[in-house]
């Protein structure tokens, strides 16, 4: 029997461009210098569930695919570890309209996976989307269909807090902004967004300076999120730490604890860009003022840089960050310091609330790193710097972050886990392989557990050994999990579609090589794709877009 994929149709919805109790008390926050690391938090472990299908037809697509893919069960060799494979789902899998977009072509890709072994799916939870009706006024019933739909695939769920907007960035082909009311009071009061140098704001995600003030119609963002969170919680009560498995927060821009340091919207950034502080709105510059006058240098606090350049320069076009430049004079050790420790702080607040709210409810937690693997080979990882990583030749800079995930009991992930250092321009000074060493390394003297992804689509046989290599615990920090970036229509392409489900056979052995068979036992031909032609049978629809 063949398996046959296929959607006639786009998964992806057109965009509509038209379209307070208290909080709980939190924890006291922790000082971003911690000395020494808590335990290493629980690894994910979600064990599968054999799920009946109520279709005949998918009981026989999937009973032939699991035969074909997977075949016997090999043993594990000595000192191998298994690393889950989960897929993030298209970006707009939830509708601005708050309705599950295209659901029956995504229970059959759902199938698909799981036939593939893929142990679960990652999804954005939009506050734009979820909250955009009002203050505390949430609709969680488009991903409750989603829960019960996974559920029912016999997959596992990891759902992002994303308060950020979606739109702007690497890889975004949809736009999903922050809630309506939330926009209202950007307008109101444009400070609670950052802003960089020239006086340029960025809507993507709230100023971390009015972290603890009630700029969000009496409420703080901190309290904000946390009240998303709890409402996230008791919907969801049930499923913690069964179908959903892992809760990613959100702390930034792209759901990353970083500055918005390098948009791409309007053309602002281009890669290898060394990108712009973001500091300038009132409440960072009057947090940066207040940190001068404690140090006794007050003219330190009149603004960030005025020699760092802009978006597009190189290290070497500034005095900022050219190899002898003032990053590494005492004025730079402050800025830095101050810079590095607002946006650690914020982590901190954000994971904080997040542990109070999700405290046994048996799902882990995680918080994502953007990997910037650009002008790396520099002495002042200028691009590095710009994002709020404190991070130089002669400075550590993710040594402290992953300290404080672990005292946090949070999953540090961390992305560009299939990039080498041959495949990129010679000219950025990019090392993808020595930051991802780095931070493994940060990771295992801090005791917190590592996961990873891929920074871009890839398919290739080379990308998927990359990431192979970088999960094994051979240096002794191992990947919990990896999450595959993204469900599309490419992945269920004949190739395509074998390099994957290769790939999670590999990591479900530790990294053991296996080549998959052309065909079943049965000799019929596997074909994971789409088929051309209006007129042609469809077997199994799948949820990919164009």
């Amino acid at each position: 029997m063949a398996l046959t994929l296929r959607s006639s149709t786009s998964f992806m919805a057109p965009v509509d461009s038209k379209t307070h109790r208290a909080s709980e008390e939190l924890p006291r926050m922790l000082a971003f210098d911690v000395r020494k690391a808590a335990g290493r938090p629980p690894t994910l472990k979600a064990p599968r569930q054999d799920v009946i299908q109520p279709a005949t037809l998918l009981q026989h697509a999937e009973k032939a695919a699991a035969e074909l893919l997977h075949g016997p069960p090999a043993a594990h060799g000595a000192g191998t570890a298994r690393v889950p494979v989960y897929v993030m789902l298209p970006l707009d899998t939830v509708s601005l309209a708050g309705r599950l977009t295209r659901a029956r072509p995504l229970n059959a890709s759902l199938m698909a996976l799981r036939t593939a072994g893929v142990e679960g799916v990652m999804v954005d939870v939009w506050w734009g989307l979820v909250e955009k009706d009002g203050p505390l006024r949430y609709n969680w019933d488009a991903y409750a269909e989603l829960v019960h739909m996974v559920e029912r695939n016999g997959l596992k769920l990891q759902m992002v807090m994303s308060f950020h907007q979606c739109g702007g960035n690497v890889g975004d082909n949809c736009s999903i902004p922050l809630p309506p009311w939330v926009q209202e009071e950007m307008s109101r009061n444009p400070d609670i967004v950052y802003a960089d140098r020239s006086g340029r704001r960025n809507p993507e995600y709230i100023s971390l300076g009015c972290d603890m003030l009630p700029v969000l119609r009496g409420r703080t963002p901190i309290q904000v999120y946390s009240d998303y969170m709890r409402s996230f919680r008791d919907r969801f009560r049930d499923h913690l730490g069964r179908a959903i498995v892992e809760i990613q927060v959100g702390m930034g821009p792209c759901g990353e604890l970083r500055y918005p340091s390098y948009p791409e919207s309007n053309g602002t950034w281009r890669f290898p860009g060394i990108g712009e502080f973001q500091c300038y709105d009132k409440y960072m510059k009057a947090s940066l003022r207040a940190a001068a006058v404690s140090v006794g240098r007050e003219e330190w606090g009149k603004g960030g840089p005025h020699d760092a350049g802009h978006y597009n320069q190189f290290p070497d076009d500034t005095g900022f960050f050219r190899r002898e430049g003032t990053w590494n004079s005492d004025y730079g050790n402050f800025f830095l310091e101050w810079y590095s420790s607002m946006l650690l702080e914020h982590g901190d607040r954000v994971l904080a609330a997040a542990q109070a709210i999700f405290r046994g409810t048996g799902a882990v937690l995680s918080g994502k790193v953007a990997g910037i693997h650009w002008h790396y080979r520099t002495r002042s990882h200028a691009a590095e710097l710009t994002a709020g990583y404190y991070n130089t030749r002669h400075r550590n800079g993710y040594l402290p972050i992953a300290k404080m995930m672990a005292m946090r009991g949070v999953i540090l992930n961390f992305t560009c886990m299939e990039m080498k250092d041959e495949q990129q321009p010679g000219r950025a000074g990019c090392s993808p392989e020595l930051l991802v060493r780095q931070v493994k390394q940060a990771a295992a003297a801090a005791g917190a557990e590592l996961a990873g992804e891929n920074s871009l689509e890839r398919y290739d046989e080379s990308a998927y050994s990359q990431v192979l290599a970088m999960s094994r615990g051979d240096d002794g920090m191992g990947l919990t999990a990896f999450t595959y970036l993204r469900m599309n229509k490419k992945l269920f392409e004949g190739e395509n579609w074998r390099r994957l489900v290769a790939f999670v056979k590999r990591m479900s052995e530790g990294g053991r090589r296996v080549v998959l068979p052309r065909s079943d036992t049965a000799g019929s031909d596997l074909y994971v794709g789409f088929v051309a032609g209006a007129n042609r049978e469809t077997k199994v629809d799948a949820a990919v877009p164009r």
